[in-house]
């Protein structure tokens, strides 16, 4: 995943560009200010392996008449290790950015690149693609603990129902294998509903 702390200059990039005169001009502007641009192509044709190979900090994409192939490619590349897109298209249909930015594209300017919009997108692009990831992951760990919180309840039901104890005891009962099992309490009580549930299908299966 990209660092967004990492300094601009050391950014390593890759640019999608279907004008090769364009592309000379924004390349050069960039190794001037100190990017390392891994590779320019052509067409997104390219990109996913291009991507998966030189696992850049951050794609740029101009191209006059962007595709759907763009944003598969794109989409599928943010599904497996997302970092910073930036798309410049003069194409300013809601219907195609909106599909651009589920896809993965970070930043989508609605004008032609130049070497003078480049690197304020890239870093409009990191800002936004740090800020999206910081609450995605409080996202995650609040599904975490509303699922760990589930399977505590589930294991005290059931140690409850097993074992004729109060809930303070079955869940005291959690505590104390989490303990000494050296796991998480969520952990200790998927093994508990695992182990529980398991017997009770044996018992079943028995009578």
């Amino acid at each position: 995943m990209t660092d967004a702390t990492k300094h601009p200059q050391a950014l390593r990039l890759i640019l999608v560009d279907d004008d090769h005169q364009r592309a000379a001009a924004v390349e050069e502007d960039l190794r001037q200010a100190g990017f390392t641009v891994l590779s320019v192509i052509p067409t997104g044709s390219g990109l996913l392996y291009q991507m998966a190979q030189q696992e850049p900090d951050v794609v740029i994409i101009a191209l006059d008449s962007p595709d759907r192939d763009v944003l598969e490619s794109l989409a599928i590349a943010s599904s497996h290790n997302a970092r910073p897109v930036v798309m410049f298209s003069e194409s300013g249909d809601q219907r195609f950015i909106t599909d651009a930015i589920s896809a993965g594209v970070t930043a989508y300017q609605a004008e032609d690149i130049s070497p003078r919009r480049v690197r304020a997108a890239i870093d409009v692009a990191i800002a936004q693609f740090s800020a999206f990831n910081s609450i995605k992951r409080e996202l995650d760990q609040t599904r975490r603990q509303l699922s760990e919180r589930k399977q505590v309840e589930k294991a005290k039901g059931l140690l409850m129902a097993v074992h004729n104890v109060s809930e303070d005891a079955a869940f005291s009962t959690l505590r104390k294998l989490a303990m000494n099992g050296n796991k998480t309490l969520g952990e200790t009580a998927a093994d508990v509903i695992a182990i529980l549930e398991k017997s009770s299908r044996s018992g079943a299966e028995n009578d």
